[in-house]
């Protein structure tokens, strides 16, 4: 089910809550809102849903990868500095991103995977990621 974007950055701004097998269907819709979004936007968080928990989507080509309960487990020392947009906020932010970072996470399965990230798909992972942390660009 496609949802309505959360801007409400008292709601951003709260740290997620892990996310277990009854948790799905806000998998399910967070996948759902963010093909629906597609034009305008490359990864979501369940905050920007309304849903206070550790799931991401993003866009990675055209496919999208559903990771729940992700966790940093490596990252480049070398770092980059950009701009980044939110679909939640209202303009484009300077951020500092790691070239590279590592990840574990359950898929939709809940199966635990692992994978490196790197580039552009690198820097959506960890705009998400802070997104799970309450960090607003």
């Amino acid at each position: 089910m496609v949802r309505e974007i959360v801007r409400d950055t008292a709601v951003l701004s709260r740290r997620a809550l892990p996310v277990t097998r009854r948790d799905r269907a806000v998998a399910e819709d967070l996948l759902d809102t963010l093909r629906a979004h597609a034009a305008d936007c490359v990864g979501m968080a369940a905050n920007m849903i309304g849903a206070a928990k550790r799931v991401i989507a993003v866009r990675a080509g055209q496919s999208y990868l559903l990771m729940m309960n992700p966790v940093v487990t490596a990252r480049s020392a070398e770092m980059y500095e950009t701009e980044e947009g939110c679909l939640s906020l209202v303009g484009v932010r300077p951020v500092r991103r790691h070239v590279w970072i590592e990840v574990t996470y359950r898929d939709r399965r809940f199966k635990e995977k692992a994978q490196r990230f790197t580039g552009f798909t690198a820097q959506i992972v960890q705009h998400e990621m802070d997104h799970l942390e309450g960090i607003l660009i």
